[in-house]
């Protein structure tokens, strides 16, 4: 039987890339910013590693924001929870 080909994605922070299933996705709803845990929700999403160093980084980028399209400081709160020390 063969392996199962695991996806890997790149944080946008530092640029690694890791697989799909140690990044936490952020999407990008017309509802609003949105951590999706199940990783199939639908819009514009962007990958961040579950470190905390990644997480300070992305929140004090400005030019985040211009690139995305998104602010993570609605949903930063969250972030702290699911991030490792």
């Amino acid at each position: 039987m063969a392996t199962k080909k695991i996806p890997e994605r790149m944080c946008v922070c530092c640029r690694q890339m890791l697989p799909k299933n140690q990044l936490i996705r952020i999407v990008n709803t017309p509802d609003g910013v949105v951590v999706d845990l199940t990783g199939k929700l639908n819009g514009r999403g962007v990958y961040l590693c579950k470190t905390k160093a990644c997480l300070n980084k992305a929140l004090k980028n400005k030019g985040f924001v211009k690139q995305h399209g998104f602010s993570l400081e609605t949903v930063a709160h969250e972030l702290e929870n699911l991030v490792e020390e």
